[in-house]
């Protein structure tokens, strides 16, 4: 399937943020029309043009809100087909693009690798191709090597047969923080203190949300640091400051978000008060690692109190890091944004961060994203409260979910009239496209009026 030709892109007028919004949305579109197959559907269910929408957008979006449950209304084929809507979303039609490129063995225009180069904001294009094939080729073994070790619990568990197919899905579903599932009903719940598959799942996520650019880094540094020896406070030195800053802000918001879940869910009976203390901090764990857009959930979100879920919104919004699979506005916009008002506080004249300094042009697009997306997710909070008829709190939470990709839900999902999943899937689209095409949009478009100085105005703000 040739989502875009070499052709459009060398005429198309299109910027490279156009051709990947619109690469979205055809891929959809495609995901929804092979759904509404009949092969797609389990026998006795039948599937209508929006539910098929919905689920294309969900899968494709890797969020992971399900109207009907993947496991009884979809056949085998039409799981198949999910998880393959999975696997796109979770690479970006992009690079499934440039997949289908290489093993064509067709040659990259220049336009084609500046679209790559724009879709996985990298400073330069050299080492492009060697670069996108390592994303393909390591993301493959890692959610090769999840399957594997899930399979030692689920086929025990559910026979050989279902057994390895639940790990495929799961593992996929895991790595692409899509949160979707073909075990049943109630997502991990089952296997709330099951240990091996908590771990797993939470690896998982951890790795998709880390990024591919932190991902090499940190392999090439241990690759060099293994060769001359370096002890761990070199090997630290030697990381970029990227990987330095996700690597502590994703350990951050793990542990921040851990404390917090055990702090107001440790009476709450529903959730966790009746396990003993090293499965509360299991559980609370795993609900600090999903709630930043992974959607598998080990405790039921309607039982949560009203404390976690606000939490949960700050960390859905937030998400995983950049250039990975998950979504949000990422940590690293976050940590900019504050830092600079941190640094304004405190009189200084730059943000600086592990003796580097942050850039006003990278200010300014953190700044751009985080009043975009806190614009789009309320516009659809209020929306959603107009044509559903669901408390405040379950209607933030499913919109925060939907906007971070996430898929957690307070159990209203499956009870959306057909405005209400417009309302999502629109919600769900612009989370998965809305913080990746404003970055692009911000760091390359370039107004003519910048050639023109104004002299400065008298405003007042605070």
């Amino acid at each position: 399937m040739k989502l875009i030709s070499e052709d459009i892109i060398k005429k198309s007028k299109l910027s490279s943020t156009q051709i990947i919004v619109l690469g979205f949305l055809v891929a959809i579109i495609i995901g929804a029309l092979i759904l509404m197959l009949p092969v797609a559907t389990a026998p006795g269910e039948t599937t209508d043009v929006v539910t098929a929408l919905f689920t294309a957008t969900t899968s494709i979006c890797v969020t992971g809100l399900v109207v009907v449950d993947t496991f009884s209304h979809w056949s085998f084929i039409g799981q198949l087909i999910i998880l393959f809507l999975i696997q796109i979303g979770g690479f970006g039609v992009i690079t499934l693009y440039s997949a289908i490129m290489l093993i064509l063995k067709k040659k990259f225009s220049l336009g084609t690798r500046l679209l790559i180069q724009d879709y996985y904001n990298l400073s330069t294009i050299h080492g492009l191709i060697k670069f996108l094939k390592r994303v393909i080729r390591d993301s493959f073994i890692v959610e090769g090597i999840g399957a594997v070790l899930y399979s030692l619990v689920f086929i025990p568990e559910f026979g050989v047969g279902r057994g390895m197919w639940i790990s495929i899905f799961t593992a996929v579903s895991a790595f692409c923080n899509a949160g979707m599932d073909v075990i049943g009903p109630n997502s991990l719940v089952d296997f709330q203190t099951n240990i091996p598959v908590n771990v797993i799942t939470m690896l998982l996520i951890v790795l998709g949300g880390l990024g591919y650019v932190v991902w090499f880094d940190f392999i090439e540094t241990f690759k060099v640091s293994r060769k001359y020896k370096y002890n761990l406070r070199t090997f630290w030195k030697k990381l970029s400051v990227h990987t330095k800053l996700v690597f502590s802000l994703t350990l951050f918001f793990i542990i921040s978000g851990t404390l917090l879940v055990m702090l107001f869910e440790w009476n709450n009976t529903r959730t966790i008060a009746n396990l003993s203390i090293g499965n509360k901090i299991l559980t609370s764990l795993f609900q600090s690692i999903t709630f930043r857009t992974a959607g598998f959930a080990t405790i039921p979100q309607n039982a949560l109190t009203s404390s976690t879920c606000l939490v949960g919104c700050i960390y859905m919004f937030i998400g995983g890091s950049p250039v990975g699979t998950a979504g949000g506005i990422k940590t690293v916009t976050v940590f900019v944004a504050i830092l600079n008002v941190t640094s304004f506080i405190r009189g200084r004249t730059e943000p600086v961060v592990f003796d580097r300094s942050v850039s006003e042009k990278l200010i300014n697009k953190a700044n751009a994203i985080i009043v975009a997306n806190l614009l789009i997710t309320f516009t659809l909070i209020l929306a959603l409260l107009q044509v559903m008829n669901v408390p405040t709190l379950s209607a933030a939470y499913e919109i925060f979910s939907a906007t971070g990709t996430v898929g957690l839900s307070r159990g209203i999902t499956s009870q959306l009239n057909i405005a209400g999943r417009i309302v999502v899937m629109i919600g769900m689209y612009a989370g998965r496209i809305g913080p990746i095409s404003m970055a692009l949009f911000f760091s390359t478009k370039r107004s003519d009026k910048n050639d023109i100085k104004f002299s400065n105005g008298h405003f007042i703000v605070g």
